[in-house]
């Protein structure tokens, strides 16, 4: 049971590093142009410099959306990985970890929904860009919602014994 223990929490923390990076990261669409290659994430344009990322009026709300949603999945996640640790040692034996399951399931919904909308939105456009494709951040993003989805369940089930 500790191994089992032991290794959600390593999976958890490689989770909440993964949703920093895919979320601070630039590297969500990735192009080429006469300048070289060109990346886009959720904040910057980046080519030999970055500058802000030039959104049209009717995608603006799409990106702030995907970015508070983004923003939100870290913060459930940091939540969820403390309440683990404070369920781990308050938690009598036999008990589950329900709320510890519950934020991390909130978590998942947070990324599919900011995943989702970014993949609705913005992949295939890409503005100075020939060939656009998808970046790590991007794949990122989707292996974390795979892991937070699996983590919560397992929290769910998971007893101490």
């Amino acid at each position: 049971m500790l191994v089992l223990l032991a290794g959600i929490f390593v999976v958890h923390i490689a989770t909440v590093i993964m949703l920093f990076v895919s979320t601070i990261a630039n590297v969500w669409m990735v192009g080429s142009s006469n300048i070289g290659t060109i990346s886009t994430g959720l904040w910057l344009l980046c080519n030999e410099t970055c500058t802000q990322l030039p959104v049209s009026s009717q995608d603006e709300a799409s990106l702030k959306a995907v970015q508070a949603f983004m923003i939100l999945s870290i913060i459930f996640s940091v939540v969820a990985l403390v309440l683990f640790i404070i369920q781990l040692f308050t938690l009598e034996k036999g008990k589950r970890f329900y709320m510890t399951g519950a934020v991390m399931l909130v978590c998942w919904m947070c990324i599919l929904i900011a995943v989702s909308i970014y993949t609705a939105r913005f992949t295939g456009t890409m503005v100075y860009s020939t060939n656009p494709h998808h970046g790590y951040c991007f794949i990122l993003a989707w292996i974390c919602f795979c892991f937070s989805f699996i983590i919560g369940i397992l929290y769910l089930v998971l007893r101490k014994k």
